[in-house]
């Protein structure tokens, strides 16, 4: 069983909440989830979708066609019409179809329902119209109204009896409207699964889960989209999790401030998109000079500059990995759901402190705003590295902050103790942190913190191979599109091409030995990226010296869908 619906309508018609809301409806039911939402850069106004994707089996994307579609507005029909499964529906507010049938095929079941006069007879406000709508929604697939009345009751106690009860009743009168005049239904069954009640997160909330069970103490950062939701997330959480949140002025200060609280001893962390990434470069050298441990997560959207601000790219890859002047050792992670999100922060923040290096989460729009159902997270041991506690400086005669040694990691401590005093600037440095441009020294401190990516690359997680160990083709990418392609690869079953796919989790330092012998081992490579310029096949060329045979790209602000991937796979399959 899989089913995917869809609202859309004016921003301001509650499309968000009402999407999460069924999403969580499924998700109590025992069945799987992933949904992914699109809207303009706008203020006020523009079309809004939410899409939910729902399955007896765990479900890694959203999909290019509407079985349901639940039109707000005229303009919604119009726009997504061509989206719609051949034997699909759409619902809708009225009482009766237009002659027209608003051009859709005749295959398209049409299921008019007053949902202004549904909620403006029961003195209910207009945005309730998607209660309503899911109520209607639920009798028209057979599903358990009972799950979306708990869920109701649990979401609205905070606020009143009164607000409970007056939801309640909305979502039951859209539901008897459509059992008493379509009794028959849709046609489309969605019946609850195993009963256990799953998580719905998001990219970002599971970055913010991550990153509070791995210890994070301090987090800055300027509001920007598509990051702005781990800065909410956690704002929420500050009480409950001994945190502070800082709402800043700019990405400048929230950067130097991630750095000054990581410098004072707190695991400290900061996100941003691109272009405000872009704002905190040159502090991330600050942090690099200095060897302060920092997470910061890069939410990538499509640029230069203001781009596209709510719409979704994987373009920023290259430019995280070489922002800020000068050779310095850092990691870029990038996870590709919201699992990986959640090991990531926590993985981050133990290589930021036993490397003392800046660790970057490269995410995007698609990841971080869209929500998957998990059974639950596994908390990563937290490692702090080579913290001197006070008994240790008790016994220290001459602390070196930057001493050299053969990891090139140097012991860090907590500022405060007397023994443990050092100097703490930008400029290049002696062992004591004090400013000296000597050439020898000058070599050894850079040999010194070069040298920690020796042992960083042979702690990072490596590529992930999903399907058979020897394929007719073997799809490389990273991040996002991990989900699009899993669902793909399950398209592509039904054909006679074999396909695997190798995931690469952590893109630098870049780990050679596998994506070569995979690549090796390949019949066929295909690329897929959601960039223009295929900056993953440019690096496995950079690192490797191997060419990927074919590339699959897309670029319009706009993820891939399982269905593109595999017809592009095999148009490359049948013509070579």
């Amino acid at each position: 069983m899989e089913f995917s619906w869809m609202i859309g309508g004016e921003a301001g018609f509650g499309i968000m909440a009402s999407g999460l809301t069924l999403s969580k409806t499924f998700a109590r039911g025992g069945l799987h989830v992933f949904d992914a939402i699109e809207y303009p850069s706008l203020i006020r106004g523009g079309h809004n979708t939410y899409m939910v994707r729902t399955a007896s089996r765990e479900v890694h994307s959203h999909t290019g066609y509407i079985d349901m579609l639940v039109a707000l507005n005229e303009e919604t029909i119009h726009l997504h019409k061509e989206e719609m499964a051949p034997t699909g529906c759409i619902l809708f507010d009225g009482m009766h179809e237009p002659e027209d049938r608003f051009g859709v095929h005749a295959d398209i079941s049409l299921f008019p329902i007053p949902l202004g006069d549904i909620v403006k007879d029961l003195g209910g406000q207009p945005i309730m119209r998607n209660t309503a709508a899911i109520g209607a929604t639920i009798a028209l697939i057979g599903y358990d109204l009972s799950l979306f009345e708990n869920l109701l009751a649990d979401m609205f106690k905070h606020k009143s009896e009164d607000v409970v009860r007056d939801n309640i009743h909305v979502a039951r009168a859209g539901y008897d409207f459509m059992m008493n005049n379509h009794p028959g239904g849709s046609g489309i069954i969605v019946k609850p699964a195993d009963g256990l009640r799953r998580m719905v997160v998001s990219g970002n909330e599971a970055v913010g889960l991550g990153a509070l069970a791995a210890g994070c103490r301090f987090y800055s950062a300027y509001p920007m989209t598509p990051a702005s939701g781990l800065l909410h997330f956690l704002a929420a959480e500050e009480r409950n999790h001994n945190l502070v949140v800082k709402h800043t002025e700019d990405e400048l200060a929230a950067i130097l401030m991630a750095i000054g609280a990581s410098h004072a001893g707190v695991r400290a962390m900061t996100a941003s998109s691109g272009g405000g990434f872009s704002l905190m470069v040159e502090a991330l050298g600050l942090a690099a000079m200095t060897e302060t441990p920092l997470v910061v997560m890069e939410a990538q959207r499509p640029g230069p500059s203001t781009g596209l601000a709510t719409r979704t790219e994987a373009g920023d890859l290259r430019f995280v990995m070489h922002a800020s002047q000068g050779d310095f050792p850092r990691v870029v992670m990038a996870p590709g759901d919201a699992e990986e999100c959640f090991q990531a922060a926590g993985h981050a923040f133990n290589l930021a402190e036993k490397y003392q290096v800046p660790v970057i989460i490269l995410t995007d729009k698609f990841l971080t705003e869209s929500h998957k159902t998990v059974d639950g997270f596994e908390p990563v041991p937290v490692d702090r590295g080579e913290l001197l506690d006070h008994a240790h400086l008790d016994n220290i005669t001459d602390y070196k902050r930057y001493e050299m040694t053969d990891s090139g990691i140097s012991p860090r401590i907590i500022p405060g103790h007397r023994k443990g005093v050092f100097i703490a600037n930008s400029n290049e440095h002696d062992e004591h942190g004090r400013y000296l441009e000597d050439p020898l020294n000058r070599t050894a401190m850079m040999d010194k913190r070069m040298k920690k990516l020796e042992h960083l690359a042979a702690e990072l997680e490596e590529p992930h191979l999903y399907g058979p160990k020897t394929a007719d083709l073997t799809l490389l990418s990273w991040g996002s599109t991990k989900g699009p392609i899993l669902e793909a690869m399950m398209l592509l079953k039904n054909s006679d091409i074999t396909v695997n796919f190798l995931q690469i989790l952590n893109l630098y330092p870049f780990p050679r030995e596998k994506v070569t012998r995979i690549i090796k081992s390949a019949r066929l490579t295909i690329d897929v990226e959601n960039n223009q310029t295929a900056q993953l096949a440019g690096m496995i060329r950079e690192y490797t010296g191997m060419k990927v045979d074919e590339k699959i790209l897309k670029y319009n602000g706009r993820p891939f869908t399982p269905e593109e991937i595999a017809n592009r796979v095999a148009e490359v399959v049948r013509h070579g």
